[in-house]
């Protein structure tokens, strides 16, 4: 009986690592998609308007900046999972 809970305890902390180490390539993956979708808008629009490339730029900078940062703070909840 106590070696069946404790084999079901050590199941679900290796299913809950795996679980973290997947919801961090996760989010690495969509961080690379979403700024790969901003960096082809803005190139698509600069090359519409040449004139408004200063103010796209910015615009796209600020926005990978907020993408990169919420993927780093996803990555680093699972890896504390895993770890801790």
């Amino acid at each position: 009986m106590i070696s069946a809970f404790l084999l079901q305890v050590a199941a679900n902390a290796v299913l809950g690592k795996v679980a973290a180490a997947f919801g961090a390539a996760l989010a690495a993956f969509a961080a690379g998609f979403g700024i790969g979708k901003i960096g082809r808008s803005a190139m698509e629009a600069m090359a519409r308007q040449p004139e408004a490339a200063g103010d796209l730029r910015s615009g796209m900078i600020i926005a990978a900046g907020m993408i990169e940062g919420a993927a780093l703070f996803a990555i680093i909840v699972c890896l504390l999972t895993i770890f801790l």
